[in-house]
């Protein structure tokens, strides 16, 4: 059922090219497939933290911009600018002080333990590590890991809980954890299948399956157990 969703979705939404990254003599990130170098890795991995509880864009991709045009997507930079002007230039990330703590928190760390390195661990190693930082949660952790070093790991947000409980799948109230298992279970550990496939769950959530969901345009929901499938009931 889990791969049937992935096919139906792909089908409907094709390739996502995700991470988002800024492109040489550029400041505006683009989907063009992930990161190419070391500085765009760098970027998701900054990416990943802005984007804590707030939606890529417009919010995430200003603070990007703003962090491009300071040459700020470094790392002794992060760690030499003052936290107020940080703070100021990713303001459309919301909760951009702590956001700025977490910044300066992860460049630390991989000041110490650098991106080359962290490359040669396995994707539970390196996702303890992360979950060392200060400020870096599981999802945080998982988008880095996927996007930034391109290791199987699945990231659970928000939206696969929603869509894959409207489904049948699972409750609302699985773990993290939990879910993860089940996606690790059913589908091949391949970082290309796993980065697709929750780009494709947050296409899908943005379209349809939203807090308010829009089922009668749907693409997945002859495999839906969601009930009363109406435009005006909510989950």
């Amino acid at each position: 059922m889990i791969q049937l969703v992935y096919t139906n979705l792909f089908k409907s939404y094709n390739f996502q090219n995700w991470w988002p990254v800024t492109p040489i003599g550029k400041l505006e990130p683009e989907y063009t497939g992930g990161p190419k170098d070391r500085k765009q890795q760098l970027e998701v991995i900054f990416g990943a933290i802005l984007t804590q509880n707030t939606q890529w864009k417009p919010n995430v991709e200003r603070a990007i911009i703003e962090l491009n045009k300071k040459n700020l997507i470094d790392i002794d930079r992060i760690l030499k600018v003052k936290h107020e002007e940080l703070a100021q230039l990713i303001k459309s990330s919301g909760y951009f002080n702590q956001k700025a703590k977490k910044l300066k928190n992860i460049a630390v760390f991989l000041k110490e333990t650098p991106i080359e390195k962290l490359e040669q661990s396995e994707p539970a190693e390196l996702r303890n590590k992360l979950l060392a930082v200060n400020g870096i949660g599981p999802e945080t952790a998982d988008s880095i890991i996927l996007y930034a070093f391109s290791k199987p790991i699945f990231v659970i947000d928000a939206y696969t809980k929603r869509i894959f409980s409207r489904l049948g799948l699972c409750s609302k109230e699985i773990s993290y954890d939990e879910l993860q298992i089940m996606f690790h279970d059913n589908l091949e550990k391949d970082a290309r299948l796993f980065n697709e496939y929750h780009a494709l769950i947050v296409e899908h959530a943005k379209r349809y399956c939203r807090k308010k969901p829009v089922c009668g345009k749907c693409v997945i929901r002859s495999e839906c157990k969601y009930k009363n499938r109406t435009e005006d009931k909510i989950i």
